[in-house]
């Protein structure tokens, strides 16, 4: 199932990507997301680019009961955020994977941060959710891509109080 989303935030490409590379922040949006625990890593290259990975425990009270006999009261997501350096105008772009542990489900796409307005930035967010559950696939699949959106508002919210308190 194919999705799309974006995230306004009133910063510039700079500050938001500083912010997103920032292992405290990172960790401040997946708490906000509802994760019950949490894994950071993040590596910066030579070239400005950066590598974010996480893994969290995510709830599964937002998932079709018939899936969630499978998986239990929490699933293992693991997603990883890979960003290019920046442009001269400060966009950049990027790729993303997410994989849901011990479950046929997962989404892949690429990102961009791009100069939205005079002191904004949006990043966007291209992809596609795919579970491989015969029967409930479809299902489940719009269960993912209502997951993501509800984990990217939880990460707005963070990204501006982050951004208002520095």
């Amino acid at each position: 199932m194919r999705f799309d989303a974006a995230i306004d935030y009133p910063a510039d490409t700079g500050r938001v990507a500083q912010m997103l590379a920032d292992p405290d922040f990172v960790r401040r949006k997946i708490e906000a997301s509802g994760a019950a625990s949490t894994a950071v890593e993040v590596t910066s290259a030579d070239d400005g680019g950066f590598t974010v990975l996480t893994r969290r425990a995510m709830p599964t009270d937002k998932i079709p009961n018939a899936l969630r006999s499978f998986v239990g009261a929490s699933i293992d997501v693991r997603f990883v955020e890979v960003w290019q350096p920046a442009d001269p105008d400060g966009r950049r772009t990027g790729t993303f994977t997410m994989d849901v542990a011990g479950a046929p489900a997962g989404a892949t796409g690429t990102t961009a941060l791009e100069p939205d307005g005079e002191a904004g930035a949006r990043i966007g967010y291209d992809g596609d959710a795919k579970v491989n559950v015969p029967f409930l696939g479809a299902s489940v699949e719009r269960a993912v891509v209502e997951a993501v959106q509800n984990v990217l508002d939880a990460e707005r919210r963070a990204g501006v109080q982050w951004l208002t308190e520095r």
